[in-house]
């Protein structure tokens, strides 16, 4: 199985920047595709930045000049740097991989318990 668990969500004004960290562990067959979602009160989750298993990037309209996403594949951790934070940036940010555990099994969507982001002065 794969778990999960991210960091360095917290309270900022606007303006402000905030690092998160995910970092995985248990086995892993294979990686399709890893990121960041987000989830606003309200709000069906959406995707805020991803990596695909070509190697490709992708970012969220909204984000996509102020949010960076990295990997440090030898601490087993994703980052996402996020810059000038605006109070819509305000949400549940959750990482995760769509990955196969073991050899013969399905693809899945796997999820961190999230961490919260808030925005506001």
């Amino acid at each position: 199985q794969v778990q999960l668990v991210e960091s360095g969500g917290g309270l900022v004004q606007p303006g402000g920047s905030l690092r998160l960290s995910c970092t995985a562990s248990g086995s892993i067959f294979f990686i399709y595709a890893m990121g960041w979602y987000r989830q606003a009160p309200g709000k069906p989750r959406e995707v805020v930045a991803t990596f695909t298993s070509g190697g490709s990037t992708n970012y969220e309209n909204s984000v996509k000049d102020r949010f960076t996403l990295s990997r440090d594949n030898a601490m087993n951790t994703l980052y996402l740097q996020m810059s000038s934070l605006k109070p819509e940036d305000t949400a549940v940010y959750y990482c995760y991989c769509h990955a196969q555990t073991s050899m013969g099994r399905p693809a899945v969507n796997h999820w961190g318990p999230g961490t919260q982001v808030t925005v506001s002065s």
